[in-house]
């Protein structure tokens, strides 16, 4: 079987959606399936041409294609990734750079979708604008109008833009229900993860890994990781009454396309004791990474709007449990008992981690079960299984 997988984003790019797609085309290929990726220049896939701003990526994969003859061809869509217009005058005009891709190519495409969101969230959006620069007495307010008026007249389109894709696919994939009803379909098939390191550590080997990092061994540790954003809502880490005995570590980096650069302030009251420390490691790599999962007791997840959390993913299959937003994908998991929702602000965040610690066994002893769906052989067992129901 011969798949053709793209995903922009791919290794040593930094990205979620890359990172994934690279975890899950080496699961496939242990299967003996034939997987070629198309990816941007900058990464080490097998084809390259495909960027946010490029406005042929449909005739670089319609190419790709009848170049290279796949049985299945598998896209990672995440729209900002291909190119995503959203026009402020004629919604219709909206669209993406792999549009036309999707309408032209003869081979069954397989299509996971990494955003999908219901209108309140796709309208806060709008309310997250970063201040930069010199912007006058009317400079936020107007770039406020016209982003507000921006997304509100193409939501619809957006959605649609999704819809679109999942008509055209022979099978569509989904991280969640959450996703799968906002989208109308899809399977669910959830994000892989494993750690780097297979086996559970001991006590003494956490202590170990932390004195890696220079943290606490005597203080449980949350842990905020990922990409420099406002959407990440770090805003309320700076104003919680963090509970004795806790430490909250941050990690933060830019990904390849989003130069956003929040900066946390780690020169608060919460400073003083260890209680906020902010490491300034930037993007880590695999080994780093699950580390420092394992020398974490929780991963917070303040998010202001978000379809999808492959650092949630991860920190279950590292065993350690969430608190999350109050957003929908997290109540779905936090249904399973994996973790706490709440309200997005400090005091309700403060609450939920001595919540979550009082009852710590009973969240472990869940997400124990449950990660064994995340394995890489688990899922791509699961994409086999799709790929053969379309290739007979």
């Amino acid at each position: 079987m011969k798949i053709l997988m793209v995903s922009t984003e791919y290794p040593p790019m930094k990205g979620g959606v890359g990172r994934y797609t690279s975890h899950l085309t080496n699961a496939l290929r242990k299967l003996d399936i034939d997987v070629y990726v198309a990816c941007n220049k900058s990464g080490k896939g097998d084809f390259s041409g495909l960027s946010p701003t490029n406005t042929l990526n449909s005739e670089v994969l319609l190419k790709i294609v009848n170049d290279l003859k796949p049985e299945i061809v598998h896209i990672q869509f995440e729209p900002g990734m291909y190119g995503l217009l959203i026009d402020p005058k004629n919604p219709k005009k909206s669209g993406t750079y792999i549009d036309m891709f999707y309408r032209k190519c003869r081979t069954p495409i397989v299509t996971t979708f990494h955003s999908g969101y219901s209108l309140k969230q796709w309208m806060s959006q709008a309310l997250l604008i970063k201040k930069t620069g010199k912007t006058g007495r009317f400079g936020i307010p107007f770039r406020f109008a016209n982003r507000f008026w921006k997304y509100f007249l193409n939501y619809t389109s957006f959605k649609d833009l999704n819809k679109q894709k999942l008509a055209l696919s022979a099978s569509g994939i989904v991280f969640s229900n959450y996703m799968s009803k906002i989208l109308n379909g899809g399977k669910v098939i959830y994000h892989g993860s494993e750690p780097y390191l297979s086996t559970t550590i001991t006590n003494d080997e956490k202590n170990h890994v932390r004195s890696l990092f220079s943290l606490p061994a005597d203080k449980k540790i949350a842990l905020a990781l990922g990409f420099k954003t406002i959407t990440k809502g770090w805003d309320i880490i700076e104003k919680m009454e963090i509970p004795d005995g806790w430490t909250i570590v941050i990690n933060s980096s830019k990904s390849h396309f989003n130069t956003e650069d929040y900066e946390f302030n780690s020169t608060n009251k919460n400073s003083d004791n260890n209680r906020i420390i902010d490491l300034q490691k930037d993007f880590l790599d695999e080994k780093e990474f699950s580390l420092l999962f394992y020398a974490s007791d929780a991963v917070l997840l303040p998010y202001k709007v978000t379809a999808g959390s492959g650092v949630m993913f991860d920190a279950l299959s590292h065993g350690i449990p969430f608190i999350a937003s109050d957003l929908s994908f997290f109540k779905e998991f936090a249904s399973y008992g994996l973790g706490i929702t709440a309200r997005r602000n400090p005091l309700a965040f403060s609450k939920a981690i001595k919540k979550l610690e009082e009852n710590y066994s009973y969240y472990t002893h869940n997400i124990e079960k449950f990660k064994q769906r995340l394995k890489w052989d688990y899922v791509a067992n699961e994409h086999k299984s799709i790929y053969s129901s379309i290739t007979g």
